[in-house]
């Protein structure tokens, strides 16, 4: 991953918002670096939109000071929005217009004179692979392709800060990764992702960090290996050679497990590199020898599970 900025893209504390007694977001904080991407996750009804309804000034706080892109959200949201991108869940492709025509629709919102309109047009749907299908009707589009004319229109504006609210929901493998490579591009250019995802291998591949939002609260945040080394079921799996040398590994480390059958030990661990020495350590001091070595960790499922309570919804596209 690209080295990240210390400085902060987006600053929010003790956001809140309700709708009559419900209570979406309970005064949640967040700190986003510049040319960074955030994963902010969460089960249906979290506030996962919400925030990104918020944060993109597309509906107020009922409290909280929150700043984006270094503007006041409640007393400059016209600067705010100069400075912001905005992909939602649902395409906001015009079906009536070609995808050449909404990229120069999108120009003319922004004030682009006609000339840098169309270059800039022309610029985008070449970046996405859209040549082709810039004359044609959107209909005629897979759905991978219309997400990436989707994005495409929201970078017309040449924003330094997108919010990608479930921006690869229903596409198929191959278009999702299509989808993360154009944003790995993205953050490689200087822009700050902000990504909302129920798909748990999207934010371990893409995020630099991940917050986990369960009924309205901030119930976690980190690195996505961070928050794996919070839960428990880590262990280092140790393939020996024989039962003598499996014997005394078991004695030595006190594993948690043993197969004498497969000739495998596994010794419980946070995933750490120094848990990982201190095994070795022991190995090495024992002359145990060992065929093979492997560190398994628990995945963002066993985190978000853990976290919330639900599964996720990563193995259901259609969710």
């Amino acid at each position: 991953m690209n080295a990240v900025s210390t400085r902060s893209a987006i600053v929010a504390t003790g956001l809140r918002k309700s709708y009559g007694e419900k209570l979406v977001l309970d005064g949640i904080d967040l700190n986003v670096p510049e040319g960074s991407i955030f994963a902010l996750l969460g089960p249906n009804g979290a506030g996962k939109t919400t925030a990104v309804q918020i944060l993109s000034t597309y509906i107020r706080a009922d409290g909280g000071d929150v700043r984006v892109a270094g503007h006041d959200l409640a007393r400059d949201p016209d600067a705010v929005r100069a400075e912001i991108g905005v992909t939602g869940q649902f395409s906001a492709v015009d079906k009536l217009l070609t995808g050449e025509e909404n990229l120069i629709l999108m120009a003319d919102l922004h004030h682009l004179g006609r000339h840098e309109g169309r270059n800039r047009a022309a610029e985008l749907l070449k970046r996405f692979h859209l040549e082709e299908a810039g004359p044609k009707m959107p209909a005629t589009y897979s759905g991978g392709m219309r997400r990436r004319l989707d994005l495409a229109m929201t970078l017309i504006g040449d924003p330094k800060i997108i919010f990608l609210d479930e921006p690869t929901t229903g596409l198929d493998p191959r278009s999702r990764h299509t989808m993360w490579q154009i944003i790995r591009d993205l953050v490689a250019g200087g822009v700050t992702i902000f990504l909302t995802t129920q798909y748990l291998e999207e934010a371990d591949r893409l995020a630099n960090r991940i917050a986990v939002l369960d009924r309205g609260k901030l119930v976690a945040e980190g690195t996505p290996d961070e928050l794996k080394r919070r839960i428990p079921g880590g262990h280092i799996r140790l393939q020996l050679p024989d039962s003598a040398n499996l014997a005394t590994a078991a004695r030595v480390l006190d594993a948690g497990w043993r197969d004498d059958d497969a000739l495998t030990l596994k010794v419980p661990t946070d995933g750490g590199v120094r848990s990982l020495r201190v095994v070795l350590d022991q190995l090495d001091h024992e002359n145990i020898e060992v065929d093979s070595l492997t560190v398994h960790t628990p995945d963002l499922d066993d985190v978000y599970f853990a976290l919330t309570g639900h599964p996720s919804a990563d193995k259901d596209p259609a969710v």
